[in-house]
């Protein structure tokens, strides 16, 4: 039975509750960890303050030697480790073996850019009265960060959180989903194993939110740091307004996919593989509205169903698999009555809608109308492809910005012009041309605009998130 770790001790929930985790794929029951409560919250926050105070007294270098040591631990176990991913999430065994590489990818990135945070030089004389003094800035940690880590990605955003915090001096709580909490659990253990020291790493498990916002309304934390749902994200806003505590929010999406007359079809449907199918849909910034110009229409529909019937529904584990399940059969519930509810107002399935316990088939939508909910608000976290015809350039950009969500964009067109206009006219944090608004590498700052969060993750800014700023007054030096 797995167990959290507070301080120096890996131990149960306060009053001995579990949490059972299954594969979602085949309902065998994995493990079980302990579901936190308050008391178990206040105690990890006093543990990881004390833990902070000693690990910020390491320079940056050691920080970073032990960070490069759990990286080589990782890469040691990554068998084990993709296995444990897949089994406990219900993606394909392929795409868990590259989450997992990706370790090897973003926190070397994070350990080379905090080496080269020089602070910032304000030269005597910039301005009036200020020509004998001299300003120079340098980053301090917050303190202690709360990281929440949802289900779909959890290797990848524990890099985008849990180590840039570390490298700042800050100490963590981590704060897994309750559906997929092994991999990270062994992810602390590594890191243990590495060099950081209990209390300074700290892992809370539990479900239903009660533990993420007991941290969030602590006093002792400084951020929190949050990938999840919107309304999650504003609960969690709430708490942290209390005592003025840091957020940075990465929440949901309902980015838009826009397919002009000119476009290539051939690419935009073999985007739609990896931009809409990818973990099974399950992905924030996931193409997820598809609005397609009337001239290309039939032929963008006749190829991608061509494409979806090459793609079968497996089991996660089979190599061969390029859809596994979704995370749990709830999940796939949501996602059938999404679809339902859409067909109800009008739309029309002309290819897939079938559900099989966690398993939800590529399904496709048509006739799908831009007054719809699916059309705006309504994020489906599923492999599905909704289909909008549109006429205009600008009715398609008007649609695309009237969802609350301002994650990510992108725009097919074999003119470039136009797809800089569109890129430049979409209200989101990212837009991409001629590929699918799935796209985060661990350089670029990814955030999303409006209700899809605040702040920004990535090596650029980061590091900066995860710190405080002091300015240094050399009054009269020269």
């Amino acid at each position: 039975m797995a167990k959290n770790l507070i301080g120096e001790n890996w131990v149960d929930a306060s009053n001995g509750k579990i949490i059972e985790i299954y594969n979602p794929a085949t309902n065998a029951l994995i493990d079980t960890v302990p579901d936190t409560t308050k008391e178990d919250c206040d105690q990890a926050v006093l543990a990881a303050i004390k833990g902070q105070k000693e690990w910020e007294k390491k320079p940056i270098h050691e920080r970073s030697k032990i960070l490069m040591k759990f990286v080589s631990l990782v890469e040691e176990h990554s068998k084990e480790l993709a296995k444990l991913l897949s089994d406990e999430t219900g993606k394909p065994i392929t795409e868990a073996k590259a989450e997992i590489a990706n370790v090897l990818i973003g926190i070397p990135a994070f350990c080379e850019k905090a080496k080269h945070e020089y602070g910032k030089v304000i030269p005597r004389g910039t301005e009036g009265g200020q020509e004998h003094t001299i300003q120079y800035t340098e980053q301090y940690p917050l303190g202690v960060v709360v990281a929440v880590i949802p289900f779909n990605f959890p290797s990848d955003l524990f890099c985008q959180k849990v180590p840039p915090a570390l490298l700042m001096g800050n100490s963590v709580i981590l704060k897994p989903s309750a559906h997929n909490p092994l991999t990270l659990t062994k992810y602390v253990e590594l890191l243990i194993e590495a060099g950081v020291p209990k209390g300074t790493i700290n892992l809370l498990n539990g479900a239903g939110g009660e533990a993420v916002q007991a941290l969030a309304e602590n006093p002792g934390v400084a951020l929190v740091s949050l990938t999840g749902s919107t309304i999650a994200g504003s609960e969690t806003m709430a708490k942290c307004a209390k005592n003025i505590t840091h957020v940075t929010l990465e929440l949901g999406g309902n980015d838009a996919f826009i397919l002009h007359k000119d476009g290539d079809v051939d690419l935009a449907v073999k985007e739609i593989v990896w931009g809409r199918l990818y973990n099974t849909g399950q992905v924030c910034c996931a193409s997820k509205r598809f609005l397609v110009h009337k001239d290309v229409k039939e032929e963008f529909k006749q190829k991608l169903i061509e494409t979806f019937k090459g793609i079968t529904v497996k089991m996660p584990s089979d190599p061969t698999a390029q859809i596994g399940c979704l995370i749990s059969e709830q999940a796939a519930i949501n996602v059938e009555k999404q679809v339902n509810d859409t067909v109800a107002k009008g739309a029309k399935i002309i290819f897939g809608g079938r559900r099989n316990g966690a398993f939800y088939e590529p399904t496709i939508l048509d006739d799908v109308t831009k007054d719809m909910d699916v059309a705006k608000d309504m994020e489906i976290f599923g492999p599905v492809v909704p289909i909008i015809e549109y006429e205009d350039l600008d009715e398609a950009i008007a649609i695309a910005n009237q969802s609350s969500y301002g994650l990510c964009g992108c725009i097919f067109s074999k003119d470039m012009k136009t797809c800089q206009y569109v890129a430049d006219k979409l209200e989101c944090g990212g837009a991409v041309i001629n590929g699918a608004s799935f796209f985060r590498a661990f350089e670029m700052p990814f955030g999303g605009w409006k209700h899809s969060g605040i702040g920004n993750e990535g090596v650029m800014t980061t590091l900066e998130e995860m710190s405080r700023t002091k300015t240094f007054v050399l009054k009269n030096i020269l």
